[in-house]
C-alpha cells in the first residue's frame, strides 16, 4: 500500500527588485517513488495556469537544508538558520523562492518516518521502467 504526504508550505518569491511575494505552495511524497519529493505550484501562480510540480532527490532537499546543494535545474542552501533557499531553472526563467527552515525539515522527517533512508525499495519502478522501454521483448 503506497503512503502519500502532503505538507503546505509558505513560500515568498524573492524578485528582481528584491521584494518578497508570498507563494503557497505543496510538499508532496509518495512511497510509490521514495526517492523523489514534490514541490507544486497552484494554477493561480504559474504562467499558463495549470499546476507546476517539480521533482527533486529527497537527497537533494536533505543536503540543501545543511548547505549548498543541486546541480542542474534545481539548487538548494541556507540562508541564515530559519530560511532555506530553493532555486528553480526552467526555459521560461529562474524562480528564486525561501522557504522555513523548519517546516523542510519537518516534512523531510515525515517522508523518513514513511520510508527511512537506505531503505528505498526501487525495483518495482525500475521493472515498470524497463517493460516500458523495452515492452515484451
Amino acid at each position: 500500500m503506497d503512503i502519500d504526504l502532503d505538507q503546505p508550505a509558505h513560500g515568498r518569491l524573492i524578485t528582481a527588485d528584491e521584494q518578497e511575494l508570498p507563494v503557497p505552495t505543496t510538499l508532496r511524497y509518495t512511497s510509490a517513488d521514495p526517492l523523489a519529493v514534490h514541490l507544486d505550484f497552484p494554477p493561480e501562480v504559474a504562467l499558463d495556469g495549470e499546476v507546476v510540480r517539480w521533482t527533486f532527490a529527497r537527497s537533494l532537499l536533505e543536503a540543501g537544508l545543511r548547505g549548498p546543494a543541486g546541480g542542474g535545474d534545481v539548487h538548494l542552501w541556507p540562508c541564515g538558520r530559519a530560511r532555506t533557499v530553493v532555486e528553480l531553472h526552467s526555459p521560461y526563467g529562474l524562480a528564486l523562492l525561501q522557504f522555513d527552515t523548519s517546516a523542510l525539515r519537518r516534512f523531510l522527517l515525515r517522508t523518513y518516518a514513511v520510508v527511512a533512508a537506505g531503505q528505498e525499495d526501487v525495483s518495482a519502478e525500475v521493472d515498470r521502467g524497463l517493460s516500458a522501454l523495452f515492452g515484451n521483448v
